[in-house]
């Protein structure tokens, strides 16, 4: 499913207009965005937590000529299923 059919599908299941279906769903990606860049976290209760993850500085090797690199340290967007969310999949 791509944004212009979730959009579709938010639509639809909420009664509501495209235009307003696409300002909710961007204004929950802005939301997300924007607290994790502040190292913050968002928990939807049931559904998941969307959080941040530091990766250490490493050292990693070629592997087409074995030399060494230095792999700078990261910090990444990371999301955790809720439990209803796994049970849903798993069913």
């Amino acid at each position: 499913m791509n944004k212009g059919q979730l959009v579709e599908h938010i639509a639809e299941s909420a009664g509501i207009s495209k235009k307003e279906a696409l300002a909710a769903l961007d204004a929950l990606t802005s939301t997300v965005t924007s607290q994790l860049a502040k190292g913050g976290d968002v928990t939807l209760v049931g559904f998941g937590t969307f959080g941040v993850k530091k990766r250490a500085a490493r050292i990693g090797r070629n592997p087409r000529t074995g030399a060494e690199l230095k792999i700078a340290a990261a910090t990444l967007p990371a999301f955790k299923a809720g439990a209803s969310l796994k049970k849903a999949v798993n069913n």
